[in-house]
């Protein structure tokens, strides 16, 4: 047995209760060496203003390899400091664990005092060694420039008159008062002085003219585009899995998707490739931002996925990523702040300032949260490289909410648009608006053999509900129509809980609770009706139902919903009016897959259910909404559409711009002339061109379905004249050029013609009963809408 000698204990003792004024003399000694090194180093920084950044601050030479000294040796005093407060700390901690009678589960409250004292004493030695190493980084930098400047000379560093270069004298002042307001412009080499405040105007940003002392060729070799790379259809997604991520719910439910489509997207990409033959497709470096997603967003998805949350934008989000990575394109994802600005190359501070390299993908696509996070910090290389970005965008941006200045003039602004896009850039789940880019999502496709089979093991008298959250089912009055369902049909819900059945759900009503997505499908191929409440609009629920062959029940709104009347859509920048639960499926699908009845109107409600019991249909599923149909279209979009390149209208009314169409033999709408000739890259081709005008009161979009069209907006530059209005034979007294989204347009009374002043205005939606509208429309691929005959 091991004895102790009782004076040895009472020796450590003393010595342990001698180390707590010891522990205070050594937080003393840390919080004194951060005071020195601050007086230390005042000769040698200084800041133009309080509350800037410790790494804010303006640099002098003399005195630099001093001042580096100093740091370096503080470190090194404060890591002799820890070493030695380590081996007392281990000293005390084995004598409290001894008195601790062999107790190895202390609470968190009676852990070793000395522990917390270490880490900060460590964070104290970083924080020095960290101050170092960016202390040095900057002299050595200042050293550089003033060797620079030696050699220039100093009437060299002063700003330049060039009127190329208006804002550069300008540009200066604002740097010499605010350089050190983002630690950005310092992490560039802007020191205070007039030099670098030029250097930093003319290289990083482009206020200023280069100079003529500075050497410019490694900028030039920069901005040296890559050779092309022809883009190759995958047919194995395991990658793509591995770039989509994990630890959020949300990217879990993707990636099922994902999984779970992957033969129907690999058939696709086979059939498409036979459709496109040898033709060339260029790869594109693609970003994907999922600006929901982030942290900094509150990402209200994830939490919500496993409990009937709205799953319709991650539906949406995993097959964009399966069609542009089945395209063939280099494919970067990320679903956080941190991670966007690593890919983007951010400078570290506050957003200020420009990338630090050429942004290096020809795509971004996010949406409105990712959009607000770019502009926060890209500085001015967003509006460089904004006509890169492709915004996803469940609900449509009109351009009338698009055009910041017009928008905040009219009463447009909302919290969502004001962006100055090209409105083709914002893309949508449904063909709202041509002003937008439908980009879409898929629905499963069956094989004829899937067909046969749903359509043997249907139940003529099944109803499934529209909804997977409880509040879905609070609609005021649903007893009374889900009571007369009720009399033919057994209703089935997929409604989420927790412990019991939601007390909104009526007690006869089969609830599933929420179900995998397929077991949510083998419930849609055994049910005769899919009936909706009115709520949530336009998601893709529906064309799941339809393609499993249910038929789709849903209310008709009188009057329409929209931003006037309907809090869902108030701030939303669109004028849209809705006038079903999903217009998509009621327009472009319509009877006998889809019914829409006014649900106040029993008669009207009863004798749709009777009606629908004696309807037999084959499962749909609209060719836009497939797989291949979806990779048709965005393959036709990266490879045709260009905002960065495009040329913009001529100024309204030039002569030069005299419209190369002829007047229709029946004299009713314009046609593209045979004889004229078309614009090299234009897209879509200028010979689909139909123009009509439009009777007073109607909208663009409205008047070409009329006509079984599509309004193209990317055709208005080419009416925008007063001989497209001669041409119609339309008598314009007088012709005015206005910033207005309903022009050109024809004014009754009083004979007007009005031509459009702003490119970014000219829109197919909206409507006044004093104007006729000039309206573009083109033809379409049959279950294709988006695009034209001779767009692929």
């Amino acid at each position: 047995m091991i004895t102790v000698n009782p004076d040895g204990k009472i020796m450590v003792r003393r010595c342990l209760v001698t180390l707590r004024p010891f522990r205070l003399f050594v937080l003393g000694i840390g919080f004194f060496t951060l005071c020195f090194l601050m007086t230390s180093l005042g000769g040698q920084f200084s800041t133009r203003r309080l509350g800037d950044s410790p790494f804010t601050i303006r640099t002098e030479v003399m005195g630099g390899p001093e001042s580096r000294g100093v740091l370096r040796k503080m470190s090194d005093l404060l890591e002799l400091m820890v070493k030695r407060m380590d081996a007392l700390a281990r000293l005390e901690n084995g004598s409290e664990l001894h008195r601790a009678g062999g107790d190895l589960h202390l609470p968190a409250d009676r852990m070793p005092p000395g522990a917390g004292l270490m880490e900060r004493i460590q964070a104290i030695a970083q924080n020095v060694s960290d101050i170092a190493v960016k202390v040095d980084q900057i002299l050595r930098h200042s050293l550089l420039l003033h060797s620079k400047v030696s050699e220039g000379g100093r009437d060299q560093c002063e700003a330049p008159s060039d009127p190329k270069f208006p804002d550069c004298s300008g540009k200066v002042e604002w740097m010499r008062a605010r350089w050190t307001s983002d630690p950005c412009y310092a992490f560039f080499g802007v020191d205070g002085t007039e030099c670098s405040f030029l250097i930093y105007l003319s290289e990083v940003e482009w206020f200023c003219p280069p100079l003529p002392w500075r050497n410019q060729t490694a900028a030039q070799r920069a901005s040296k585009p890559l050779p092309k790379v022809q883009a190759v259809f995958r047919s194995n997604l395991s990658h793509l899995l591995d770039l989509m991520g994990s630890g959020k719910e949300s990217l879990i439910f993707m990636k099922k998707r994902t999984k779970r489509l992957t033969a129907q997207w690999v058939l696709a990409a086979q059939r498409l490739a036979q459709k496109l033959g040898a033709t060339w497709r260029d790869q594109k470096q693609i970003l994907v931002h999922i600006g929901f997603l982030t942290e900094e967003s509150g990402d209200v998805f994830s939490p919500r996925v496993l409990k009937g949350g709205p799953l319709g934008e991650m539906v949406q989000w995993a097959d964009i990523l399966a069609a542009l990575y089945v395209l063939g394109h280099g494919l970067r994802i990320t679903v956080s702040l941190k991670e966007l600005q690593s890919n983007l190359g951010v400078p570290p501070g506050r957003g200020s300032c420009p990338l630090t390299i050429p942004l290096p993908f020809d795509l971004i696509y996010t949406d409105y949260h990712g959009l607000q996070q770019m502009k926060q910090h890209m500085g001015l290389s967003f509006k460089k490289y904004r006509c890169r970005i492709r915004v996803i965008d469940t609900f449509g941006t009109e351009p009338a909410y698009n055009h910041e200045a017009y928008a905040t003039l009219h009463g447009y602004r909302t919290n969502w648009g004001y962006w100055n896009l090209n409105p083709k850039q914002f893309m949508t789940m449904f063909p709202h608006t041509p002003d937008n880019s439908f980009m879409g999502f898929v629905s499963e496709e069956l094989n004829e053999t899937e067909k046969q089979l749903i359509k043997g093991g249907k139940a003529s008298n099944m109803a499934v509900v529209y909804g997977k959250e409880a509040s879905i089912w609070k609609l005021q009055g649903k007893e009374k129509f889900l009571g007369i369902l009720n009399k033919y049909m057994e209703i089935h819900g997929t409604v989420y809980y927790e412990s019991q059945r939601p007390p909104e759900v009526p007690a006869f009503v089969k609830n599933h609770g929420l179900l995998p997505q397929p077991e949510f499908q083998q419930l849609l191929r055994k049910a005769k009706l899919f009936i909706g409440f009115g709520f949530p609009y336009e998601g893709p629920a529906p064309l799941e139902a339809i393609a499993n062959g249910c038929i789709f029940l849903q209310s008709r709104f009188s009057p329409p919903h929209s931003s006037l009347n309907h809090e869902f859509f108030r701030g939303k920048p669109t004028s849209r009016e809705v006038f079903s639960q999903h217009p998509y499926a009621e327009n472009f699908i319509g009877k006998p897959h889809v019914w829409t009845v006014d649900y106040n109107n029993s008669e009207e409600f009863e004798a749709a259910i009777k009606a629908i019991m004696t309807t037999q249909v084959d499962p749909y599923l609209p060719y836009e909404y497939t797989c291949e149909g979806m990779l048709e279209r965005i393959h036709a979009y990266i490879q045709h559409q260009d905002f960065c390149t495009a040329p913009g209208p001529a100024p309204p009314g030039a002569p030069a711009l005299q419209s190369p169409f002829v007047l229709a033999p029946n004299a009713t709408h314009l046609e593209w002339a045979q004889n004229a000739s078309l614009t090299p890259g234009a897209w879509p081709p200028m010979n689909s061109l139909r123009a009509w005008l439009a009777v007073p009161g109607r909208a663009c979009t409205d008047t070409c379905l009329d006509h079984g069209l599509i309004c193209e907006p990317s055709f208005f530059p080419f009416l925008n004249s007063q001989d497209a209005f001669l041409k119609l034979q339309v008598p314009c007294d007088s012709t005015e050029s206005e910033m207005n989204h309903l022009y050109p347009a024809f004014a009754q009374p009083g004979q007007e013609c009005y031509l459009q002043k702003e490119s970014l205005l000219f829109s197919c939606a909206g409507s006044n009963t004093k104007y006729r509208r000039l309206c573009p429309c083109r033809d379409f691929r049959k279950g294709q809408v988006a695009l034209c005959q001779g767009c692929l």
